[in-house]
């Protein structure tokens, strides 16, 4: 597991940006993460299986690229 980053557990579906987001700590920085998915922004709710996958994709994306401007946005 990636320990380069603490997810907190705030995630919700933004309006503004039509995905599901939350938030986690690196290096001391806040960095917000968008998750852009057909299939999930249908949903009216995220159980906590899929926010451990979408956990896991961010660490795996993390391993090869770094977040701009504070936030990652990421097409799943």
């Amino acid at each position: 597991m990636n320990q380069s980053i603490l997810f907190n557990d705030d995630l919700a579906f933004d309006q503004d940006k039509d995905a599901w987001r939350f938030t986690g700590l690196m290096a001391g920085q806040l960095i917000t993460i968008y998750f852009h998915s057909p299939k999930l922004k249908h949903l009216a709710s995220i159980d906590q299986c899929t926010k451990y996958d979408l956990e896991e994709v961010v660490e795996l994306w993390l391993e090869k690229n770094e977040p701009e401007d504070n936030e990652i946005h990421l097409h799943i």
